[in-house]
């Protein structure tokens, strides 16, 4: 998310995109300074703490970098009257209802992860500040880790492959929002009059791809753009045998929504704005990695 937003905000203005080195989310003194020391008029933050098995063992540290880390960026926007832009879950919900996930609904997250991303969205809103909470689901992209590059790996070392398939959502490529958020930030510029991205207003918006699919279809589209052919997975052998099981049969620390899915209705309404259907966007986004 960090390395796609440090691109496509850059028409915008100046972008300063500090590493960890500089900014570090789970020390309240960090995140002071370096905000200070930039002196932004507005702030993104495409951070987090997303290892969701490992947060219910490290409960302190989810919760400093997902939920208080936003509240000191929103805290400091204040200090500076920046604006905010920040990014959560839909893991913020538990997953019963059987429709699509709306903003209106309420919160009821099952785990350390989303629990911690909730505060976060809370801090910010409790700031009184001009912000933008964008909650996604599903994020891959062709950087970092993700489940994407990890079927990639997979599907090279492994003949079998187990995947669950009774949990939905919407996978959605970390370029798409990005390119989202600059999109609605120009927007608001050109509403008021600055270059900066100041944003004249506070909301809290769902940001996915289209359409649905479960983790089993997700790998099923992924395995078939690679296999056969030469994709970023490099495919030179027969491609893995893919099983379809329950998530009770897939042991995990953190208990994930059986259904993931979120309206995008009120963004489309406020700003003209809908990502593409996820299948598309993974197409695009194998295409993008296979240029590189």
């Amino acid at each position: 998310m960090g390395w796609e937003l440090r691109r496509t905000l850059a028409p915008l203005g100046e972008v300063i995109a500090p590493g960890r080195r500089e900014l570090d989310l789970g020390d309240p003194d960090s995140v002071r300074s370096a905000v200070r020391q930039a002196r932004p008029g507005l702030i993104v933050n495409a951070a987090a703490y997303t290892a969701v098995d490992r947060a219910e063992s490290d409960p302190a540290l989810a919760m400093a970098v997902n939920g208080t880390a936003p509240g000191i960026l929103a805290e400091e926007a204040g200090r500076l009257d920046a604006s905010l832009v920040h990014y959560s879950t839909d893991y913020v919900f538990d997953g019963t209802k059987p429709a699509a996930y709306s903003e209106e609904d309420a919160p009821n997250p099952l785990s350390v992860y989303g629990a911690s991303k909730l505060a976060g969205e809370k801090a910010v809103q409790a700031a009184g500040i001009s912000h933008l909470i964008f909650r996604t689901s599903w994020v891959y992209g062709g950087r970092g880790r993700n489940f994407l590059l990890t079927i990639l790996r997979l599907a090279q070392e492994r003949s079998e492959l187990n995947i669950v398939d009774d949990q939905i959502g919407a996978p959605t490529w970390s370029r798409m929002i990005a390119e989202a958020t600059a999109q609605i930030l120009a927007q608001s510029a050109r509403r008021v009059g600055e270059r900066s991205g100041h944003l004249e207003q506070a909301g809290l918006f769902h940001l996915t791809a289209g359409g649905q699919t479960s983790w089993y279809g997700f790998t099923r589209a992924i395995l078939d753009q690679v296999f056969p052919g030469t994709g970023p997975a490099s495919a030179s052998r027969e491609p893995p045998r893919l099983n379809p099981i329950p998530a009770a049969m897939y042991p995990a620390a953190a208990a994930r929504p059986k259904n993931s899915v979120l309206s995008n209705a009120r963004l489309l309404a406020e700003f003209g704005i809908g990502l593409p259907h996820w299948s598309d966007c993974l197409k695009m986004c194998l295409s993008d990695m296979e240029q590189q």
